[in-house]
């Protein structure tokens, strides 16, 4: 079975539902596939990881669910994003340009990119409230100033008409939060939005995400590395692996029993509680170039349990448990990752 036929509603009608998506590159050495068949439901309020090492597809399939992939280079093959009751895969730009922002909105990974240096920060936010709303200047800046007290902002009424270089990173990310915010999204993609930041303003982003989800009901996309991140924050998981996905599930289930070798390796790479002095795990090999993926699975090349058929046919996605789907031909003899002296925090924080 495939997740797009068998994967189980968590509370009732996803908001967005993902189905076989296929993007395509132009490369010098010809059309590449980066995302290849990807499907997955995101229900309201809910805050699914979307987690895998660099290069895995991830960032590029959260720009294609916004319609945001730079047109020379990338394009939707095929597929459907269906946002509520609408297929958004191939609409046309200009009634795109009404969703984004009003139904769908993204938090950056880099606010530095993606704030105008010369523009003030109420007019970025004010900026999206006109063109949606049809507000006036006094009417959007008003709501921009409220947007940055609800996100964190101290003294908004003034912060309202500083640049991005008079506020720190953790402000600056707060801002664009803000800017995502501003007509009112049901749905949030964040591409990786604590990298850049120190552990102590991490947790505070992560907290509003938090808080923003119960607040307003906001249904999330969170793109990362971190799967303590992941621990902390998501509902549910979905690993990707040379732009397929290898696994999805719920978060306890997926981080305590993994079904795809690849995902158990993740979650042991991860840093532990312990303090010992010994080499810190790795997955042996690199990620596959999008110019040389292998034939069959993807992680066959890196895996410790591959067979023959590994190596010739691509795994389906078959249930292994309630709402948990793995990509292995082997996903029955996965086991955890552990030892007896260091537990990573992924499990920890659960």
């Amino acid at each position: 079975m495939t997740v797009a036929t068998s994967m189980r509603t968590i509370s009732g009608t996803p908001v967005l539902s993902v189905r076989d998506l296929v993007v395509g590159a132009k490369t010098p050495q010809g059309p590449r596939t980066i995302v290849d068949g990807v499907s997955f439901d995101l229900h309201q309020g809910q805050i699914l990881g979307l987690v895998g090492e660099s290069g895995s597809g991830k960032t590029v399939t959260c720009r294609a669910l916004m319609r945001l992939l730079p047109a020379t280079s990338l394009s939707i093959q095929s597929g459907s994003i269906r946002l509520i009751d609408q297929d958004i895969a191939h609409l046309p730009e200009d009634k795109m340009c009404q969703l984004r922002g009003s139904k769908i909105g993204m938090i950056f990974q880099n606010p530095t990119s993606h704030l105008d240096p010369v523009m003030r920060i109420g007019e970025q936010i004010a900026e999206s409230i006109r063109f949606h709303e049809n507000a006036s200047r006094r009417e959007a800046k008003a709501k921009a100033v409220d947007l940055l007290r609800q996100v964190g902002i101290p003294d908004p009424q003034s912060r309202v008409d500083n640049f991005p270089h008079e506020f720190s990173g953790g402000m600056r990310q707060r801002a664009l939060i803000a800017t995502a915010l501003a007509c009112n999204p049901g749905i949030l993609v964040a591409d990786e939005p604590t990298t850049a930041l120190d552990v102590t303003v991490q947790a505070q982003i992560l907290r509003l995400l938090l808080d923003l989800r119960d607040q307003r009901g906001l249904a999330m996309i969170l793109i990362t590395h971190d799967l303590g991140v992941v621990a902390q924050t998501c509902d549910s998981i979905a690993v990707m692996y040379g732009g397929r996905l290898a696994e999805i599930g719920p978060k306890r289930a997926l981080l305590r029993e993994p079904r795809h070798p690849y995902t158990a390796r993740l979650i042991a790479c991860q840093p532990g509680a312990s303090t010992g002095y010994g080499l810190m795990p790795s997955i042996p090999g690199q990620p596959p170039s999008v110019n040389a993926f292998p034939s069959g699975c993807r992680f066959h090349p890196r895996c410790d349990l591959a067979i023959p058929i590994c190596q010739q046919e691509h795994p389906p996605m078959r249930e292994m448990a309630q709402d948990h789907f793995s990509a292995c031909h082997r996903a029955e003899d996965v086991v955890p990752l552990r030892t007896d002296t260091d537990v990573n925090q992924a499990r920890k924080a659960l």
